[in-house]
């Protein structure tokens, strides 16, 4: 799938960095999203070209709730955050393969970003974004945690 950005890391995962594969298994892995402004905004995706929830297999399915849960404890532990957003587009092009979107909320979190406005701190400009350094901190973090 040439199309889907989401399989083109995942058909080269091995040489990818930590920050793109910071845990898998035979079904889901997670990855720090590049493109935000909140250290720890993590998504969860299936190995396998999927479109739909609807559409998972049933080992997909069966792993995905305790991936989320297992993520969203992951993230209280190393970012300290209150609670995590779980949420699930796959809208945005590109991005059409299933993903669920695990967002820290800490509670340094303005009252115009919480709920579905955090959002506003995703896509932004690149002066904006976590830096490499501190997305792979994370990754480590996270990795140690989840293993």
């Amino acid at each position: 799938m040439t199309d889907c950005r989401t399989c083109s890391l995942t058909a080269s995962l091995a040489s990818q960095p930590l920050r793109e594969r910071i845990a898998v298994d035979a079904h889901w892995r997670v990855a720090h999203v590049t493109t935000t402004s909140l250290p720890g905004w993590l998504v969860l995706l299936p190995l396998r070209h999927v479109t739909a929830v609807a559409d998972l297999t049933p080992g997909e399915a069966a792993a995905l709730g305790t991936w989320q849960v297992r993520v969203s404890r992951a993230l209280h532990e190393v970012t300290g955050c209150v609670k995590t957003y779980v949420v699930q587009f796959a809208e945005a092009p590109g991005f059409g393969h299933v993903h669920f979107h695990i967002v820290p909320r800490g509670s340094d979190i303005s009252g115009e970003e919480i709920g579905p406005r955090i959002f506003s701190r995703l896509g932004v400009a690149e002066s904006s974004r976590v830096s490499t350094a501190v997305m792979d901190s994370i990754a480590e973090e996270l990795a140690t945690v989840l293993a």
